[in-house]
C-alpha cells in the first residue's frame, strides 16, 4: 500500500502522523511510505531521517492526497485538505466529527473512507489512541492553569501549590478518566487542594485507591458540581463521550458566580467542550475572559509539546496502521471490531452512531458497510 503523510496546517500544529522509526516498519512490511516535504521539521526530523527509513518525499501536500491511497494525519483535515480528499481514500487520524457538522458534511461529500483515532477501543476497554493524547491534555493542563492563575496572565495572583503559612489553590477536576487522572497527579504533585468530580463509582475507588488522602473524590451531581465550580481557583473540564459531543456541565450561570480571576481549562474542547463559555483557542491566542474568567481552550494542546507527544501517538497508532495497510481496510476492520469501532465515514454515509445521531445524518453502521 502507499502510505502517504502531509504536513500539518493547524496553527502552531507540529506532530506528524509518522515518525522515521514507524516509517521504517511499515517500510520493512513491504509498504511504501510518501512524506511532505518539511513535515517533521517542527520537532526536529528532517527529510534525511525519512529517507534514510526508506520513505520518498513529497514536495507539497497535493502530492501526497493525489497519490497515496491511505493518508495518515494527526488533527482533523483543514478544509483546504478535505477538498483533496477523494472517494476509496483511506484518512486515518483525529477527527471529533461530532462538534463539528461542516467537517462531517465535507468528509462525507469527499466520498473518503474516514477512520478516527479517538473511537478505536480497546481489549479491555477504553481508547487506545486516544489514550497517549489524553494523558498529556492532562498533564498539560495542570500546566496551563497555574500559568493563566499569574496576575500577568489575567488570573488571580493565586501560586497553585501556596507557600508556608498560604493555603494553595483549590483544583477541581471533572471527569476521572485517563485526562483527569493525569491532570490530577500533576496538580497533587504541585501541592495543591485537589477535587476530582466524577459519575463512576468504581473510578472513584480506584482514584481514592492511588492518590489516598491527598486527593477529595466526590460522586457528579449537578449540586455537587456547582457548588465545588464556585468555590475553585482553577476547574479543568476532563470528560468524555466516545464519539460524541461533551456534555456541558458548566453553565453560564456557574461561570458569572465563579471568583474573579478564576481559570478554567476546557481539555474536551476537541469534542465541543464541558463548559457553556468554552469556544476553540489557539497556541497562537489560548485565552479568553468571560465574566471575570480565564478560559483556556486549545483544541490541539498536546502540539505545544509536540515532540513527545509525536512519539507517544506513533507507539499506539502503528499496529493499527500495520493491520490497515497489510490487510487492506475493510479487512482489518472485518477481522478486529474494535478497529471498526474507529469507521466514522464511508463513501458518503456516517457509520458512527454517536456523530450521527449529535448532527442529525442517517446512521449506517459500519457491520452493514462491511456486510457483517
Amino acid at each position: 500500500m502507499l502510505i502517504g503523510v502531509p504536513k500539518e496546517i493547524k496553527t502552531h500544529e507540529y506532530r506528524v502522523g509518522l515518525v522515521p522509526s514507524s516509517v521504517r516498519e511499515l517500510v520493512h512490511h513491504g509498504h511504501d511510505v510518501m512524506i511532505e516535504t518539511n513535515a517533521g521539521n517542527g520537532i526536529g526530523l528532517t527529510d534525511e531521517d525519512y529517507q534514510a527509513a526508506g520513505a520518498r518525499i513529497a514536495p507539497d501536500a497535493k502530492t501526497v492526497f493525489a497519490e497515496a491511497e491511505m493518508v495518515i494525519k494527526v488533527k482533523e483535515p483543514q478544509p483546504v485538505e478535505i477538498a483533496m480528499l477523494r472517494e476509496g481514500q483511506v484518512l486515518f487520524t483525529y477527527l471529533h466529527l461530532a462538534a463539528d457538522k461542516a467537517l462531517t458534511q465535507g468528509m462525507v461529500d469527499s466520498g473518503c473512507t474516514g477512520i478516527a483515532y479517538e473511537t478505536v477501543t480497546g481489549q479491555g476497554g477504553g481508547l487506545p489512541l486516544l489514550a497517549p493524547m489524553s494523558e498529556v491534555a492532562g498533564r498539560m493542563s495542570v500546566q496551563a492553569g497555574a500559568r493563566c492563575l499569574e496576575k500577568e496572565a489575567g488570573g488571580r495572583g493565586v501560586l497553585l501549590g501556596g507557600v508556608a503559612g498560604v493555603q494553595a489553590a483549590d483544583v477541581l477536576i471533572l471527569g476521572g478518566g485517563v485526562a483527569g487522572t493525569n491532570a490530577a497527579r500533576m496538580a497533587v504533585g504541585m501541592e495543591a487542594r485537589v477535587t476530582v468530580i466524577e459519575k463512576n463509582l468504581r473510578r472513584l475507588y480506584e482514584l481514592d485507591t492511588q492518590f489516598g488522602a491527598t486527593l477529595n473524590t466526590i460522586f457528579a451531581t449537578v449540586d455537587a458540581i456547582e457548588k465545588h465550580v464556585l468555590n475553585s481557583d482553577l476547574v479543568i473540564g476532563a470528560v468524555l463521550v466516545p464519539g460524541a459531543a461533551a456534555p456541558k456541565l458548566v453553565t453560564r450561570e456557574m461561570v458569572k458566580e465563579m471568583r474573579n480571576g478564576a481559570v478554567l481549562v476546557d481539555i474536551s474542547i476537541d469534542q465541543g467542550g464541558c463548559f457553556e463559555t468554552s469556544k476553540p483557542t489557539t497556541h497562537d491566542k489560548p485565552t479568553y475572559v468571560v465574566d471575570g474568567v480565564v478560559h483556556y481552550c486549545v483544541a490541539n494542546m498536546p502540539g505545544g509539546v509536540a515532540r513527545t507527544s509525536t512519539f507517544a501517538l506513533n507507539n499506539a497508532t502503528l499496529p493499527f496502521t500495520l493491520a490497515l495497510a497489510e490487510k487492506g481496510w475493510r479487512q482489518a476492520l472485518t477481522d478486529d471490531v474494535h478497529l471498526r469501532h474507529g469507521l466514522n465515514v464511508h463513501a458518503g454515509q456516517v457509520t458512527y452512531e454517536a456523530v450521527a445521531h449529535d448532527l442529525g445524518y442517517d446512521l449506517v453502521t459500519a457491520e452493514t458497510v462491511l456486510g457483517l
